[in-house]
Order: C-alpha cells, then structure tokens, then sequence
C-alpha cells in the first residue's frame, strides 16, 4: 500500500478545518498559552486567602488583636515558594494537569516545601516570635484542602474543555508522513504541544521509492499551497529524523514564509521520551527556523506605526486635501489609485496612492515608471518628486496591511517576475511592507531596468529583515526626510 495525496481528501481536509474554524469562532476558547499562568495566579490566591484567613480565625479565637497584613504578606511569600516549587514539579504543564494520573502527591509535597521554607526564612530572620504557630498551622490546613481541591476541579474542568473543543492552541499546519502523523491526533498535538491543528498535509514517497530520495516535488507543492490558504502561526513537521534529504527539500521551500517551523518527535526518539522517569514527562519540539519577528517585536513595531501613521495624518491632512483638488482639476479619473500588492506571508491587498497618472494599470500588464513618462500629468510629476503621492497609504498602515518601514511592495506582476529571477526575492514578504525602506534611503527606488538593480533592492531588503530593531526603524524614517529632499531616483 502507498502514500498518496487524493484531492478529494484534500478537499475533505479542507473542508474539515474550515468547518471546525468557524465553528471555534461561535463559542469561547480558553487560548492554552495561558493556562499554566492561569493556574498559577489561581493557587496563588488561594495561599494568600488560606494565611490571611488562618490569621484571622486564629486570632479571633483566642480574642487577640488581629493583624490582616501580617499574614496575607506571609501567604504571599508561601505562594511564591510553593509556584516555584509546583513548576519544578510539572504542576502547571498542561498535559500533566489533563492527564487521568492523579497529582495530589505533587501538591502536597510542594505545599510541605513552601511552608518548611517559610519557616526556615521566619526562623532565619528571628521573626518567629511575630508569628503566631497556631496560626501558621491554619495556613497549613486551609491551604492544603484548598489546593487539592482546586487541582481536583481544574484537572475535571480542563479535561472537559479539551473534550468540547474549548481550548484554542497555536494554529499549526501540520506536515509529514503518513507513518509519523499516526501518532499524533488534534487531541495530543493539543494536549502535548499546544497546537491547534488546521490542516494536515501528506507528503510521504509510495514505498517504491528509496527512502533515501527526497520527496516528490508535486507533493511538496501541494503543501506550500495549503498552508498559503491557511491561517496558521506555525509550520509542524512530522518526519523521521534519519532522513535529512527530506528535511532539506521541505525547509529550502518552507523558508519562503515567515513563520516558525518546528519538528516533532519522530517513532525513534519519542520511544526513548517515554522512558523518562520524571512523573510528568517533557515533551519536546526542534525549532527549525525562527520568525523574523518575535509577537513582542511585532506589537512594539505596531504601536510605533498606529502613533506615527496617525500622527502624520493630522499634520499632513492639509497638504492631502491641496494634492486632490489639484488632482482634480488638471485630468479626469478617481483621485486615490488603487492598486493590488503583496503583503506580509505574500498576501495580496489593495494599495491606496494618490493618482499620479493619466491610465490605472493592475493586472498582467504594469510598467514601471520612467524619466519623463508620458504617462505622468504635470501634477503627477511634482506628486511623485516629493512622494506625496504615497501619502494614502498611511492608511493602509493603520489598516494593518503595512508598517512605515518595511520592504517597498511592487505589483503582483512583478512579483512574479523578479521571484522566478531572484532566489531569495520571496523572503521581502517576511515582513508587512513599507512606505519607506532601507533600500529607499539607500537610493534603490525608481524604475529597475536591469535585473542587478533589483537585486541590489532586495539585498538591501533583506539586511533590514535581518537586522531589524525599533531604532532601526526610528533611523531610516528620520533618514527618509533628507533622502525626500535630495530626490534621488524620484520620477
């Protein structure tokens, strides 16, 4: 029997994972990224609710003055001692909560941890004699019911949410053999790695072939389309680890998107982690390529787009109304030019320009500027010499389809073009577009007539994607306004 790819099980598989989108979309779905710190937050407020009120019941029994602050401060410093304790533990591992294996024994020996280590730092600070022992026994009581109880119901609760489908892992596409993607249903690529399956892509050779060869192309392509048309954060592969002509023909094609690729456990390695004598075992995934950006370095270079796009908007909102009146009155057509790009993973969207010239070119057909186009109206050259023309796409930044700085996006039939002439053309989509660039202020703008001027573009591209840093951007944008007045290239 051999491994194939039948299209109407890729249609079927298409048609599965849209339905089970939709259908997450309608309900609510606990993201897994949070419920190790969730459960963490939870037994902490259960240790300082457990001191404060032993504290207090205590005191009250015996009609003393009650000191509140005393013992949710000393509940506080157990929490803290008895997270750090259940996390060495595997307490706050998702897997290890959802597994039918009991964890009691793990709860009270990390509680018997944090309140002997308390102790020692009472003792260790001669602050014992502050404390009442009756008190610090009540902690110890309450806390202890309280924890156990709460690991109890958290394990049930979690169980039944992974069960309805409720909790939303990192949205994966998954990529291997037919004989390594066995192993790993939605429920354990969930459970174990935290991922939420979209697809599932077959690429395995027929069992003729040398299992030396790489794989077939055909399929291989079949896969770089799917995960085009997915909505994934992250590339899974599921390949045996012997074979690296497999690993080096997936990933030369997997590196045109810019999402990290991780590789799971293979037959080989994932009997020897079953073997591990630790009561929660670890579960590992080989990170096989890094995105460009990490999701703290895309939120930072949002928040500087929305406050400079917005910014410049107000300021230059004058000078915009000015430029379409002119517009206007000179030639007949719509002021805004429109026109389809690619952005960020390739996706295409709708560029907004001020309407430069007298023809609105989009399709299998674009020329590229020239000096002294024909094309160009009178107003369309000043437009273009001082680029307010790209002012509209201040726009599109906050739309969130580009960012200030960023590789400049060309049309599609461009792309198409350069990306079969230029190997690591396709890599510019690594990251949203830009209104300005390092090639930009770099003098690499204007028209490219010969094919090394563009590979000098997108070697200049790619050193920013490299190289990128909120002072970078923060540079070529100050850099953009001497380059606007010098108008090199500029036609």
């Amino acid at each position: 029997m051999t491994d194939t790819i039948n299209p109407v099980d890729a249609l079927d598989a298409d048609h599965q994972a849209a339905s089970l989108r939709d259908a997450t979309k309608q309900r609510f779905s606990l993201p897994f990224a949070v419920i190790g710190p969730a459960l963490a937050l939870a037994d902490t407020l259960i240790i300082v609710a457990a001191g404060t009120l032993g504290g207090v019941l205590y005191q009250q029994a015996l009609g003393g003055i009650v000191q509140v602050s005393i013992y949710a401060g000393l509940g506080l410093v157990a929490s803290l001692l008895y997270v750090l304790a259940a996390h060495r533990a595997g307490l706050y591992r998702v897997n290890g909560v959802i597994e039918p294996r009991p964890s009691h024994g793990r709860v009270a020996a990390s509680w018997c941890f944090a309140m002997l280590a308390l102790a020692v730092i009472l003792f260790m600070l001669k602050s014992g004699s502050e404390v009442s022992r009756g008190a610090i026994v009540c902690m110890f009581a309450l806390g202890a019911c309280g924890l156990l109880w709460w690991r109890r119901f958290a394990k049930q609760r979690l169980r039944s949410a992974l069960a309805a489908g409720a909790i939303a892992g990192r949205r994966a596409v998954v990529i291997g053999t037919r004989a390594e993607l066995t192993r790993y249903s939605r429920g354990v690529l969930l459970r174990d790695f935290g991922l939420d399956e979209v697809d599932r892509v077959i690429v395995s050779r027929p069992e003729a072939v040398d299992r030396g060869a790489e794989l077939p192309l055909q399929r291989i392509n079949v896969a770089v389309q799917r995960i085009r048309a997915s909505t994934a954060e992250e590339i899974v592969l599921a390949l045996p680890w012997s074979n690296n002509a497999e690993f080096e023909t997936l990933l030369d094609r997997l590196r045109i998107f810019p999402l990290p690729v991780r590789l799971l456990p293979d037959c080989a390695v994932s009997s020897i982690l079953d073997r591990q004598g630790a009561s929660v075992p670890h579960v590992y995934m080989v990170e096989l390529q890094r995105p460009p950006l990490t999701a703290l370095e895309r939120g930072a270079k949002r928040l500087l787009d929305v406050m400079v796009a917005l910014t410049a908007l107000v300021l230059l909102s004058p000078l915009l109304l000015v430029a379409a009146v002119a517009i206007k009155l000179e030639s007949r057509g719509p002021v805004i030019f429109r026109q389809r790009r690619h952005g960020f993973n390739g996706r295409p969207f709708m560029i907004y320009k001020l309407r430069s010239m007298r023809v609105q070119e989009d399709g299998a057909a674009v020329v590229q500027a020239t000096k002294r186009d024909p094309r160009v109206t009178r107003v369309g050259r000043i437009l273009r010499e001082t680029s307010i023309d790209e002012l509209p796409q201040l726009v599109n930044v906050l739309q969130g389809y580009m960012s200030v700085v960023g590789p400049r996006p060309h049309a599609l039939v461009h792309d198409h073009e350069y990306g079969k002439l230029i190997d690591s053309y396709a890599f510019r989509h690594h990251v949203k577009p830009g209104i300005t660039g390092w090639a930009q202020v770099h003098g690499a703008r204007g028209g490219t007539p010969r094919l090394e001027l563009m590979e000098r573009r997108v070697a200049l591209d790619l050193w920013y994607i490299d190289n990128w840093s909120l002072a970078l951007d923060i540079h070529i944008m100050i850099k953009t306004c001497f380059e606007l007045i010098r108008r090199r290239n500029a036609y």
